[in-house]
């Protein structure tokens, strides 16, 4: 037999645990129209990116006269992918890095660049996806490292 404190005990569980069933499926859907939305970009980026490769592969080989200064586009296609300098500065480091550490230490030993703080994130899960980098959820915290075995330069 069960007292009616019990009952009313039990009653309030299965209300909290219906309650956060629900909440789950709705941050499950609102994820997965993220993920959807993500990947439409990523089509959309990829396409672009092939343009742009098209193109520059179109160009005749002698330089336009209008171009006789350094455009701005190429100063940044002679700079390092994201993606790579996030995995140099991984590899500094034996302990897990937060996406905010590593984008701070990004604009301060590279001044001339200065992504968002989403673009760092979404570089690191697309590192994480390619299997580059590792992800670590330590609490409601979320940290990478590096695949790769100790800092760079040792040798190991």
């Amino acid at each position: 037999m069960t007292s009616p404190s019990a009952d009313t005990l039990r009653s309030r569980y299965v209300e909290q645990a219906a309650s956060d069933l629900e909440d789950n499926r709705r941050r499950q859907q609102e994820l997965t129209e993220k993920i959807k939305m993500l990947e439409q970009e990523e089509a959309l980026l990829v396409d672009i990116m092939h343009l742009a490769e098209r193109h520059e592969g179109a160009r005749p080989a002698a330089p336009r006269p209008e171009r006789k200064k350094p455009s701005p586009t190429r100063e940044k296609a002679a700079q390092p992918l994201l993606g790579d300098l996030l995995v140099e500065l991984l590899a500094q480091y034996e302990e897990p890095r937060l996406a905010r550490e590593l984008r701070d230490e990004l604009m301060q030993k590279h001044p001339d660049r200065s992504p968002t703080p989403q673009v760092v994130r979404n570089t690191l899960e697309s590192l994480v996806a390619k299997g580059r980098i590792q992800r670590h959820k330590q609490q409601r915290s979320v940290m990478y490292t590096s695949t790769e075995s100790g800092p760079a330069g040792t040798d190991g």
